[in-house]
């Protein structure tokens, strides 16, 4: 198996800039602690943390924090 942690944008011609494709999910906050069963098992969120719903209907818990740095409330689409 290849280690491609010296791998860099700088060291490798085949790096090319992509942008995220803008994808709705749903999230609400959850006012107390939680717990939600995701794709990679069992995840806990803290009070005012936010439970996302993913395209693909998979769960998982974003912090506060997070969330209002990366995502907008938009019109349902």
């Amino acid at each position: 198996m290849e280690n491609l942690d010296n791998l860099t944008i700088e060291n490798h011609p085949d790096f090319k800039p992509c942008m995220k494709k803008p994808l709705v999910v749903h999230a609400c906050p959850i006012s107390e602690p939680f717990s939600v069963t995701t794709l990679e098992g069992p995840v806990y969120g803290k009070a005012g943390d936010y439970l996302m719903v993913g395209v693909d209907g998979e769960k998982y818990p974003c912090a506060k924090a997070i969330f209002e740095k990366s995502y907008d409330f938009v019109e349902q689409v």
